[in-house]
């Protein structure tokens, strides 16, 4: 058994078991901090019954107009509890803040195009891809000066504000943009 709760500033000293995986983003503590202090409501934890990080989900609000939705930043789970719907249950929190607090027309998050388990977790939730973003991920420099670049899907769901869905589309992954024009 496990809770959802607010994360709290005092979550960051304790949860690099969940920021140790290959497939999570990690920021600077004052990055966290900020979404901390920003949308306190779009940032919640899964606690164990022993009071460890079993996972965590950062958001925000962000857009203009009919653009006006809720941004997953960063969600992950450790890998020893995983497959248990916590994350799940996190984007379900963050998804009805995002309609009912922030009054978004959609939930929007960006994952790796080769993180196929990933992709299909958010397709099981609803979510589809809206576009493929070009080199959204700069993950690594060479001393050559090369770069290791993906690209990502930038993947969404419609809120209660777009009955019409025109916040995604079909053919999403036919839509290729630079990361320039995401930014």
């Amino acid at each position: 058994m496990s809770i959802t709760r607010p994360f709290k500033a005092t979550d960051l000293l304790k949860f690099n078991n969940v920021n140790l995986d290959v497939w999570t983003e990690t920021y600077s503590i004052s990055f966290y901090l900020n979404y901390l202090a920003r949308w306190p409501d779009l940032c919640s934890v899964q606690e164990s019954p022993n009071g460890s990080i079993m996972g965590y989900v950062i958001g925000k609000a962000e857009g203009q107009h009919t653009d006006w939705h809720g941004h997953v930043t960063a969600i992950t789970v450790a890998p020893e509890f995983r497959r248990l719907a916590l994350a799940r249950k996190m984007m379900n929190l963050l998804e009805k803040i995002s309609d009912e607090v922030y009054h978004g027309y959609f939930v929007d998050l960006y994952v790796r195009c080769n993180n196929k388990i990933a992709i299909a977790m958010y397709e099981g939730m609803g979510y589809s891809v809206y576009r493929r973003v070009k080199e959204y991920y700069r993950t690594f420099v060479f001393g050559d000066g090369g770069r290791d670049e993906e690209d990502a899907f930038d993947m969404r769901v419609p809120l209660s504000r777009d009955p019409g869905r025109r916040s995604v589309r079909p053919n999403g992954r036919d839509i290729i943009v630079s990361a320039s024009e995401v930014s």
